[in-house]
């Protein structure tokens, strides 16, 4: 019996009060108006990018189109907080404005009551914000590079070497050098493989012509290989038609690093892993580390807007604005948290060991303030 009234009064507080409905009802409206809004915002320059590769590179519509959608997910840890914000502000104005909040307050319902569905759903959005960064963005980026490599089909090449450094069995190590990266094959293009010992002397140059990955293995094609001995003379070994070699890295690996280059369209554990494999320059791993740190972070803006939206909202109220004045108070918001937010990741760069901490100040410094307007309009 003494184990069941706990079980109830867990029950009893996971249920849906009248409450609750009501404020998330009403919060649901103005944040799917601020979704599509803010969506179609996004999306609007994207119209560009599908008019010039069907104009410009003769790209099919239908493979204009794909990449269109695929790229939405990418928005969506911008616009789900921003939406949220705007529904937040939207809801609070006008409860507030038709005197709502006042008439629960008479009822003997006190304001921090009224606010945790709103903080509960900032919360959870959090966490579908998370997702969507974390496994939806970065498979949807992976298919607009397919489709990009399939209906373009063209050899890229990288801006300077493509260089891999790969650990050897028993020590010593292994440097790759390519020119360039043909995308519809996954081929290195003239490639060469330096091998060096555990004490960093060369034993052996490999000279190829390309490099082919299949069943794990890359594949060297029209191989020249050459032997450094103890003394310092140099073997040549007969030119082989094929040789299997090991690279340390995949072709998708590779080209996630060097031809995008850009970690936002990365998920935290495909930066850990390019972030172990030691093949970052110092300026690299800066930007990877700390862009690692802010993907935990930024998706709790959602619950940050929502505790500043409140206050604000019944702000806004007070000084009878409209939703024009709801859209340009979240706008506004959302430009300075963006630049606080900036600032702070060029702090977390240059002092890289605490990355951890300044990707999560501009939440700590928007969660005071909210925290502070909130006490003081739970006061009036």
């Amino acid at each position: 019996m003494s184990a069941v009234l706990p079980l109830r009064r867990v029950q009893r507080w996971a249920r849906f009060s009248i409450l609750d409905r009501y404020m998330l009802m009403e919060l649901s409206g103005p944040f799917l108006f601020g979704l599509s809004a803010f969506t179609l915002i996004f999306a609007a320059t994207q119209l560009l990018t599908i008019g010039r590769l069907v104009s410009s590179e003769h790209v099919p519509l239908w493979a204009a189109i794909s990449i269109f959608l695929w790229a939405l997910p990418g928005y969506m840890g911008l616009v789900i907080p921003m939406a949220l914000l705007l529904g937040t502000l939207l809801a609070i104005q006008r409860l507030s404005g038709e005197s709502e909040l006042t008439a629960m307050k008479a009822g003997g319902i006190s304001f921090t009551r009224m606010t945790i569905p709103l903080l509960a759903a900032g919360l959870v959005m959090s966490l579908v914000t998370f997702v969507i960064q974390e496994y939806v963005a970065p498979f949807a980026a992976d298919q607009v590079s397919q489709i990009e490599d399939q209906v373009l089909n063209r050899v890229s090449a990288f801006n300077r070497d493509l260089t891999v450094s790969a650990p050897l069995p028993g020590g010593g190590k292994q440097i790759t050098v390519a020119t360039s990266y043909e995308q519809h094959s996954q081929a290195l293009l003239h490639v060469t493989l330096i091998q060096y010992d555990r004490n960093n002397v060369p034993t052996q140059i490999i000279f190829a012509d390309r490099a082919d990955f299949t069943a794990d293995q890359w594949q060297l094609e029209n191989a020249s290989l050459y032997r450094f001995n103890p003394d310092g003379t140099l073997i040549s070994e007969p030119r082989v038609a094929q040789q299997e070699v090991e690279l340390g890295e995949k072709p998708t690996d590779i080209v996630k690093r060097l031809s995008q280059n850009d970690p936002e369209n990365l998920s935290r554990a495909e930066i850990a892993d390019i972030v172990r494999s030691g093949q970052l320059t110092q300026t690299e791993l800066r930007k990877y580390v700390t862009t690692y740190q802010e993907k935990l972070a930024q998706p709790f803006a959602c619950f940050v807007f929502v505790l500043i939206a409140i206050p604000y909202g019944m702000r806004a109220a007070r000084s009878g604005g409209g939703t024009g004045v709801g859209f340009g108070l979240a706008v506004l918001i959302v430009f300075v948290y963006y630049i606080v937010l900036t600032v702070f990741s060029f702090v977390s760069q240059a002092f890289i060991n605490l990355a951890w901490f300044w990707a999560w100040v501009p939440n700590i410094i928007f969660t005071v303030i909210g925290l502070v307007r909130l006490r003081h309009a739970a006061s009036v």
